[in-house]
């Protein structure tokens, strides 16, 4: 429905029925040191003309670099159907569902995204959401914690949570956040140091919640998640079972195996993560300045009632027609504050929708080509990229669509970007010193690929002259 603003013929109807003269009067009980000043530096009104070429202006100015960044935010193609159905007024405008009688297709439209998330997490259960990955993870432990309540705890301690692989700077930043003032401890292992599985005995005589399995970790990497998810759901004499965190990329869960059959168990329903989450911007939501996007999370049955976040049921009515409903509700608006699995949680509705759509139009074997051509991708980049002498491979495991080069001493990762920027290529993330985290996805071209390797030789070329040079004049 178009915005149409209230003529001051209107105004001045709405005045009189409540007995005021102005709109100043509205307002009158706000204390005048409260309000604020005339809004001086906001320009004069422009026309929807004006404003359109205003905003083309100020778009182009972000040109159109290639970008190789990812680092946990991805840049996939997204069918223009995707959002020329989020678009429409009844899905763009509506607010998230708080009562039971709200718009049955919004319900549905939930449901869907419910079902099809646990199908791709091999998991029974999924929530319509959270706010990012991050967040994400960290409702996930404080779940998990909630869920693990005999183990006898040690230091004054409420739970201790172990994380296996590498972890993104930013999802460690907002986990200890907002569980450490839970007095829960978090103990972090790199990828390199658990594929050595003795590394971990030393931590088997601990009493371990959960243990958080990063698939692919941060860096890239691919783990031997089967016999982690073992390790960690074993019982013997010094260790107790902790449950499972999967922390997911979720197209790569469409090519990988999900993370509700990790494990090498021959009794299936001993394998299996406990929990699954992480960030759903890679299902149909584009990059925005680097989000908040839309976080999920998944889990086995047992552990739903402590699931945070809104989950929608079906159910029928009693005439036997079909419908969908709030339930298991365990939001602090719903219930008493005390009785609330999570206070931060939200549903982020329009990316949710987003996330539904992309999945519905895609399918599982789109999602896995998709995931498939990013793979190859990376792997062409990263081939390519071996042939230049003046940088080293750093990932020389299975990967997804990321690896690690390191570049030479005397050049840093930023000098790098600032450089490759110039020449409109994002060239990925700085990991400090000179090593780089570089991701390829489906809307790269074996000429991009060229673009980027051209790019990084002569820049690195240019700054060895430029090191050559400066020694030179020191030495005169």
């Amino acid at each position: 429905m178009p915005f149409i603003p209230h003529s001051q013929e209107d105004i001045a109807s709405m005045l009189e029925v409540i007995n005021l003269n102005n709109l100043e009067e509205l307002f009158d009980e706000i204390p005048k040191n409260l309000r604020a000043e005339d809004f001086k530096n906001i320009p004069e009104g422009l026309t929807e003309q004006e404003i359109s070429r205003l905003m083309l202006e100020r778009a182009a100015q972000d040109g159109m670099d290639l970008n190789f960044i990812g680092a946990g935010a991805y840049q996939h193609h997204i069918p223009w159907a995707v959002w020329d159905i989020v678009s429409r007024g009844e899905i763009m405008t509506s607010y998230t569902p708080y009562q039971a009688e709200a718009s049955q297709g919004n319900l549905q439209l939930i449901y869907e995204y419910q079902s099809m998330m646990a199908s791709l997490m091999g998991l029974d259960c999924s929530n319509a959401s959270l706010y990012d990955g991050a967040s994400a993870l960290a409702e996930a432990v404080l779940m998990a914690v909630r869920c693990d309540k005999n183990k006898s705890l040690e230091n004054n301690l409420n739970g201790h949570v172990l994380v296996l692989g590498d972890l993104s700077p930013r999802y460690k930043e907002v986990l200890e956040t907002l569980v450490t003032h839970q007095k829960i401890k978090i103990s972090y292992l790199s990828s390199e140091q658990v594929q050595n599985l003795n590394n971990l005995k030393i931590w088997e005589s601990l009493n371990i919640n959960a243990v958080i399995i990063p698939q692919p970790s941060f860096l890239g990497d691919i783990q031997a998640v089967d016999d982690l998810v073992d390790w960690a759901h074993q019982e013997n004499s010094n260790k107790k079972k902790s449950l499972v965190i999967g922390l997911v990329n979720p197209i790569a869960m469409s090519l990988l195996k999900p993370p509700g059959e990790w494990g090498n168990n021959k009794n299936l329903e001993l394998n299996g993560v406990d929990i699954a989450c992480g960030e759903g911007q890679s299902l149909g939501v584009p990059l925005s300045l680097g989000g908040p996007y839309f976080g999920f999370m998944c889990c086995k049955k047992n552990w739903v009632r402590q699931m945070p976040g809104r989950i929608v049921g079906r159910t029928v009515d009693l005439d036997g027609k079909e419908g969908f409903c709030l339930t298991l509700q365990a939001r602090e608006q719903h219930i008493r504050r005390a009785k609330a699995t999570s206070n931060i949680c939200t549903n982020q509705g329009l990316l949710v929708a987003a996330g539904t759509i992309y999945m519905a139009l895609m399918g599982f074997n789109g999602l896995k080509q998709v995931a498939m051509q990013c793979h190859l991708n990376a792997l062409s980049l990263k081939n390519k990229l071996e042939n230049l002498d003046q940088i080293k491979i750093i990932s020389q495991g299975l990967f997804f669509h990321e690896f690690v080069i390191e570049l030479p001493d005397f050049i840093s990762a930023s000098r790098v970007i600032e450089k490759m920027a110039e020449q409109n290529i994002q060239a990925g993330f700085n990991l400090g010193a000179n090593q780089l985290l570089i991701c390829s996805t489906e809307v790269h071209t074996p000429a991009d690929h060229d673009r980027y390797v051209s790019a990084l030789s002569y820049i690195l070329q240019e700054l060895q002259v430029e090191r050559v040079l400066s020694q030179e004049s020191v030495l005169c």
